[in-house]
């Protein structure tokens, strides 16, 4: 397929800076692929949407405070350095824009800094020295890794805007922005209702925003990222299929995960590993029944898993209502729910 297949139209007026508040208050965008139907109604309407002895699955990784400012030593150039993955031993995979090269180090304070220790096409790698865990120093020093297309810096609010009420375990550089819509209030509803949750984790990291340069988008490498799913879940998951009931995934991270660990089992059974599934047009789904979802950027693997699994042309239609309704698109923007 042509990466030409996944663009469309867009105001970029749309892109939202700051969540609704309260979380549930956006909009939801509800496409029935059986009647091709699209509703508009709100997040906080879930309860109503689905039906009781649905299970509702959610990535509970929670979001690093993992950029940081320093200065290259050499020059005494400002650097911003985000922290991607914890390597073991005192290495990081980092992203850091400028010229560099093994052996230059940054600086981060008096007694904390990194020496680069590779850097080629496939990435970067540094060695910490710092006398405090590098968790430590994101909660004392650290920013939230906001998308740049949100072109603002931020701020402390995001420190509790871009992470879901049910983040649990620290590993991601983004938000799995679907789950960013949930409160409280509304998961006590959504109990009341018969509807049940449960976690997987999978930190997000580059992979999931890594750029399609290749026109044939069988062409392009997913990077890989970590994922765990655990018994309960697993088990939670047989049962809901095995009672009637429907696999409500909370975001493309869901999905990859739920279909990754599929594809390799041939069913989901409590796994960890790192997931490189790319969900295109054609890909069949074992696992996941209905899918909630933000709206992405043209060109992107997201657009491609959600195409596959909505349909391209009832996605494209989507996405044109979504902009002349002016719902608000990406991290901190609108949702879609496909059934």
């Amino acid at each position: 397929m042509q990466l030409s297949e996944f663009d469309f139209p867009f105001d970029p007026s749309l892109v939202a800076s700051e969540p609704v508040i309260p979380r549930d208050r956006a909009r939801l965008l509800v496409l029935d692929r059986a009647t091709q139907q699209l509703t508009h109604r709100h997040v906080a309407e879930l309860p109503v949407l689905l039906k009781p002895g649905d299970l509702l699955v959610v990535n509970d990784t929670k979001v690093m405070a993992a950029r940081l400012s320093g200065v290259k030593k050499s020059t005494g150039t400002s650097v911003e350095v985000l922290f991607v993955k914890d390597l073991g031993q005192g290495r990081w995979e980092i992203m850091v824009k400028g010229s560099f090269r093994a052996g230059q180090v940054i600086e981060f304070d008096q007694q904390s800094r990194a020496t680069i220790v590779k850097r080629d096409a496939t990435g970067t790698e540094v060695l910490v020295d710092s006398p405090v865990p590098m968790t430590q120093l994101f909660q004392a020093r650290g920013v939230m890794p906001l998308p740049p297309y949100m072109k603002r810096a931020a701020t402390k609010e995001d420190h509790r805007w871009y992470q879901t009420v049910f983040a649990k375990h620290e590993g991601a550089i983004a938000a799995p922005t679907a789950g960013l819509h949930f409160t409280e209030d509304l998961f006590r509803r959504l109990r009341e209702a018969a509807i049940n949750m449960v976690t997987v984790t999978l930190h997000v990291g580059p992979g999931t925003f890594k750029p399609v340069t290749t026109e044939r988008i069988e062409d392009h490498q997913m990077g890989g990222e970590t994922f765990h799913v655990g018994p309960e879940t697993a088990n939670m998951i047989i049962q809901t299929k095995q009672a009637g009931g429907r696999v409500v995934a909370v975001g493309t991270t869901v999905v990859r995960t739920l279909e990754t660990v599929a594809k390799e089992k041939g069913e989901v059974v409590p796994m960890s590993g790192e997931s490189r599934l790319f969900v295109t047009p054609g890909f069949q789904f074992k696992i996941v029944d209905a899918l909630m979802t933000n709206f992405h950027l043209p060109r992107t693997t997201l657009l491609m898993l959600v195409s596959a699994f909505a349909g391209i042309e009832p996605i494209r239609t989507a996405y044109e209502a979504a902009v002349n309704e002016r719902y608000r698109f990406y991290s901190y923007g609108d949702a879609m729910l496909i059934l």
